[in-house]
């Protein structure tokens, strides 16, 4: 990407919603942490579109996160705003956010408020969807991510850790240590309680989790990906054995952890190899994105994962209640009229995979827990793994079940 432009925002001013660059906002409201916000907002970017927080690792800025992670990019695609919290050495001589520090990383103290403010200037500035807020970061940005979601799970969505360490692993800097090279020998409902005594009295929804981690990690080992797994898991309700696994790019193993009613709650990316840093995967296709840099490693888009796994790229969020068997309600959109394809002789093209995969490849949508093909919102069962159709694309964009054979 090319170096990003950015713009100070004057106090209380939103940035302009035809500028698509990394914008300066100051006077968003109480920052007891002292961080500084950062904004991008595409042209164009609807009201009620989602809101994403990403927040970077040691060493880097919001910019690099902006030029680097691929968020600007699918921002762009799907009409979702991104906020970049920035740390700095006056907080950390590293310039990392404080994960380790109860008077930072707890409900309304410190960085974790000033992030929870920024979501409030979002919502009102730019009329993000309240329901719809996520939070992702690298390193010590996935540190402080973990916390977000166990300090405030009324407030995210869900949640990406990449490279990082479980929420309230650590309240002192000599304990971090030890939280980033060994096990902390925690059951899961040990793991568990740590996140929902940073929220008591809490009950759910709980956030949805993707957890990034690359197996040569020497910075933040990979117990803690387990670790996260087993807090995560154990916050739902759900079983530490993995629902489904499959093998993804870049030497990339995904394991799913369903809840109650077959939907994805937690899911698990471990990366063959890979180091301390964020997964990209540069090139102009369709699950693609990023530049690689220090801390950005070329293996595997784990953006477009996390983005699809929470569901920005159909519009619709994921379920977080339980569904029924049969349509409770109907879809938001009502049945359209294909639209004329442009290249009419072009044969149609079929697709047989999951409801998750449709949903997940852009061919279909969620709504209260089911799935519904997108253009012709055809009703196609349970968003899973389990329920499976063939979709054939009519015209571009338009999807109708072709079960009997395309």
């Amino acid at each position: 990407m090319a170096a990003s432009a950015l713009t100070l925002v004057p106090s209380g001013a939103p940035p302009a919603r035809a500028a698509s660059s990394l914008n300066q906002v100051t006077g968003f409201g109480a920052n007891p942490g002292n961080l500084a916000m950062y904004s991008y907002v595409p042209q164009g970017a609807a009201q009620g579109a989602p809101l994403v927080v990403a927040l970077h690792g040691c060493t880097q800025t919001a910019t690099d996160y902006y030029d680097h992670s691929g968020w600007s990019q699918f921002a762009d695609q799907w009409g979702f705003t991104v906020v970049f919290p920035q740390t700095s050495s006056a907080n950390n001589a590293l310039s990392c956010f404080n994960w380790f520090d109860s008077t930072k990383d707890t409900r309304g103290k410190g960085e974790a408020e000033s992030v929870a403010e920024m979501v409030s200037y979002a919502e009102s500035h730019y009329g993000s969807d309240p329901h719809r807020v996520y939070v992702t970061g690298l390193s010590a940005g996935a540190g402080l991510t973990a916390d977000l979601l166990a300090d405030y799970p009324d407030v995210f969505a869900g949640g990406a850790i990449d490279s990082g360490l479980p929420a309230q692993c650590a309240t002192t800097e000599t304990a971090a240590s030890s939280c980033q090279t060994s096990s902390q020998n925690l059951t899961p409902a040990q793991w568990g309680n740590l996140a929902r005594d940073s929220d008591p009295g809490y009950t759910g929804p709980w956030p949805r989790v993707a957890i990034w981690q690359g197996t040569a990690d020497y910075t933040v080992y990979p117990v803690n990906a387990a670790e996260l797994r087993d807090q995560w898991t154990n916050v739902w309700g759900i079983s530490q054995t993995a629902s489904s696994t499959q093998t993804l790019s870049g030497g990339t193993t995904e394991s799913v952890y369903n809840d109650a009613n077959g939907n994805p709650a937690v899911e698990m990316y471990s990366i063959s190899g890979m180091g301390h840093g964020l997964a990209v995967d540069p090139g102009s296709g369709t699950a693609q994105c990023g530049s690689t840099g220090a801390y950005f490693l070329s293996y595997i888009c784990s953006t477009y994962y996390t983005a699809t796994f929470w569901g920005l790229n159909s519009g619709t969020p994921p379920p977080t209640t339980p569904p029924s068997t049969t349509p409770s309600t109907t879809p938001t959109t009502t049945p359209s009229t294909p639209p004329t394809s442009s290249s009419s002789s072009a044969p149609a093209e079929c697709f047989t995979a999951s409801n998750y995969d449709q949903t997940v490849a852009g061919r279909a949508y969620v709504a209260a827990g089911l799935t519904y093909a997108d253009g012709s919102n055809q009703a196609m069962g349970l968003w899973n793994v389990l329920v499976t159709h063939t979709l054939k694309e009519t015209s571009p964009g338009y999807y109708v079940i072709a079960d009997s054979g395309c």
